[in-house]
C-alpha cells in the first residue's frame, strides 16, 4: 500500500525568514509609537488623511496638522462640503500643497462614488476601488487595506524596503524604482495570517524609520542586528545615502511656498505684484511661480481684479 504523500517541509531559508518577520513584529510589540492613526478608534479616514499627510513628511510635523483636520472633518462628506481653498488652508506648512488638494478630490469621490464610505473593506474589490481614487497609488491603497481594514497587503515604502534590502539582502539603500523581484521577494516575506502581515508592514516601517534610517543605522538597537546581511558585511555604502544639497531658500518649491502663505493669511484677494513680503523674489520667478500654481489649480487669477490672486 502506497504510502501518504507528507507535506512538504519549508526551506531553512524560509524557517530564518519566518524567525526574523517575527523577531520585528516582537520587536513592534514594545517599541511601536503611540501615534492616533495607530488606535483602535481611528476610522478607515483617519488612516487614509494620515497615509496622504505622511508621504516624505516626518511624523512630527504631520500629527497636529492630522488632529486639526480630523476635529473639523472627521468624515470624507465634513471634508467635501468645504472648498479646495479651505483644505490648502488648513494644510498650513506641510509642504506639497498639491497633496491638500488630492485629498479634498479624494473625498469628493468617496462621497459621489461610495456614499461617503472610503473603499478597502471588500477583499475583493477594495484594491481597485481605493486605486481608482485620485491621489491614491500602491503604496497608498495596500496601507490603507492593512492598516485600516486589518488585510494582508504587501505595503511597500522606502522604510520597509531599505530594512528588507539591508538585513536580507546586504543592500544600503533601495534602488530609485521598486522592480518586480523586489516586489516579490517582499510580498513572500508578508505572513499568511492578516493580523500578522499587518503587524510586519507596520512594524518593518517603524524599524526603518526609527532605527534603519538612511544615514544612521542604529544597529545596536536593532532586532535583526545578529541575522542582519549589510551589517555582517561591515555596512557599506551608508555614505551614498541621498542628501539634500540643494538650498531650500530661493527655489521655485519655496516661492511657491511663500506664495500660498501669503494667499492663506488673506481674508480677500491678494495682489502680489509688489506686495513687501514678496519683494526680494525677482519679477521672473514670482511670474513663474504663479503661473506653476495656477496651473496646478492651487490658486486662482481673480476676474477683472488685475494681479489680485486667491486660493483655488
Amino acid at each position: 500500500m502506497p504510502k501518504p504523500p507528507q507535506a512538504a517541509q519549508p526551506s531553512t531559508a524560509a524557517m530564518r525568514d519566518g524567525v526574523m518577520v517575527s523577531t520585528v513584529i516582537d520587536w513592534f510589540a514594545s517599541e511601536a509609537r503611540d501615534l492616533p492613526w495607530r488606535r483602535e478608534d481611528c476610522s478607515p479616514w483617519g488612516v487614509l488623511v494620515s497615509e496622504i499627510m505622511l508621504q516624505q513628511t516626518p511624523v512630527a510635523r504631520v500629527e497636529p496638522i492630522w488632529r486639526e483636520w480630523m476635529l473639523r472633518w472627521p468624515t470624507p462628506a465634513a471634508l467635501a462640503a468645504s472648498t479646495q481653498a479651505d483644505a490648502v488652508r488648513a494644510w498650513g506648512r506641510l509642504g506639497y500643497p498639491r497633496r491638500a488638494q488630492r485629498l479634498w478630490e479624494c473625498a469628493r469621490a468617496i462621497v459621489e462614488r461610495h456614499g461617503g464610505v472610503v473603499p478597502g473593506g471588500d477583499a475583493a474589490l477594495g484594491e481597485a476601488e481605493l486605486l481608482a481614487l485620485p491621489g491614491v497609488g500602491d503604496y497608498t491603497a495596500a496601507a490603507v487595506r492593512a492598516f485600516a481594514f486589518g488585510q494582508r497587503a504587501v505595503v511597500l515604502d522606502t522604510n520597509i524596503r531599505r530594512v528588507i534590502g539591508r538585513a536580507w539582502h546586504g543592500k544600503p539603500l533601495p534602488a530609485a524604482h521598486l522592480a518586480r523581484p523586489e516586489r516579490e521577494f517582499a510580498a513572500a516575506l508578508v505572513p499568511a495570517a492578516a493580523a500578522d502581515a499587518v503587524a510586519w508592514s507596520a512594524g518593518s516601517m517603524e524599524l526603518g524609520a526609527l532605527v534603519c534610517a538612511a544615514r544612521v543605522a542604529k544597529c545596536e538597537e536593532c532586532p535583526l542586528a545578529a541575522e542582519c546581511a549589510w551589517r555582517a558585511a561591515g555596512k557599506p555604502g551608508l555614505d551614498e545615502a541621498p542628501r539634500r544639497t540643494q538650498a531650500w531658500h530661493g527655489t521655485d518649491r519655496q516661492v511657491r511656498g511663500r506664495i500660498l502663505a501669503v494667499l492663506r493669511a488673506a481674508s480677500a484677494p491678494v495682489n502680489v505684484t509688489g506686495l513687501a513680503v514678496l519683494e526680494d523674489i525677482e519679477p521672473g520667478q514670482l511670474d513663474r511661480c504663479l503661473g506653476s500654481l495656477v496651473e496646478d489649480r492651487l490658486i486662482a487669477l481673480v476676474e477683472n481684479d488685475k494681479g489680485a490672486y486667491v486660493l483655488g
